[in-house]
Formats: C-alpha cells, sequence, structure tokens
C-alpha cells in the first residue's frame, strides 16, 4: 500500500531522531510514498532553520525521489472541510486530504492526527 510519511516523520529521520529506525522503515521504498508539496516545504524549512541549506537541499531531493503530489482545487476544499471537521491546522488537513484522494495511510507522529482512520500514529 502507498503512505504519505508526514513532516514529523521526515524530519525525525533527517535529524536522526530518536524514532528515526521506526520511520526509516517506511522510508524504504520511496515509489510507495506519496509526498504533497506541503510537506516539502515543511521539511526543507525546519532543517535549513536549523541545520544548513546544504542538508536541507539534501532532504528535498530525496523527498523528491517519492510522487510529490500538488495542492488541486479538490484537495484544498476537502482540505478545508476536514480542518473544520476534525480541527486540523492547514498544513496537517492537506495531507490528510491528499492521503484520503490518493488512498493511501498517514504515517506520522504528530498528534493531531491521532484517532483519525488511514493515519499510523508512531510515538
Amino acid at each position: 500500500m502507498r503512505l504519505i510519511v508526514d513532516s514529523s516523520g521526515w524530519i525525525e529521520f533527517f535529524t536522526n531522531g530518536p524514532l528515526a529506525s521506526e520511520y526509516a522503515n517506511y522510508l524504504k521504498d520511496p515509489a510507495k510514498i506519496i509526498t504533497p508539496t506541503i510537506i516539502l516545504y515543511e521539511v526543507y524549512k525546519k532543517i535549513k532553520r536549523e541545520r544548513t541549506e546544504e542538508d536541507a537541499l539534501l532532504a528535498a531531493s530525496l523527498i523528491n525521489r517519492t510522487t510529490v503530489v500538488h495542492l488541486s482545487e479538490s484537495i484544498a476544499l476537502s482540505a478545508a472541510d476536514l480542518s473544520l471537521k476534525h480541527s486540523l491546522p492547514m498544513a496537517d488537513a492537506v495531507v490528510y486530504a491528499t492521503a484520503l484522494e490518493q488512498g493511501c495511510k498517514v504515517v506520522t507522529g504528530d498528534a493531531h492526527f491521532k484517532n483519525l482512520e488511514m493515519v499510523v500514529f508512531i510515538s
């Protein structure tokens, strides 16, 4: 099954956080990973801010090996509805709407996703 690894997972992986090895299991096959552009934005920004531009560009190049999905009108409208229904912040709503549209699970440690369907929660 295809999946989305949320920004929290990519950041954990790239910064070698305590859960990096758990996320690494989901990142083994880039062909099975869907990445909304908002995740590319979040990961690049955080790594550039906390590390270097070179590290951020490396992370972006690895993410670009996955199937990157752009924000469409249908995803945007679905994300707005999901945000209202589940009190999700904008980026999380876009990620979740993309997952539902693409028929894939979200792998994340972000508490906003806890208890939502189609989510693999890592803590």
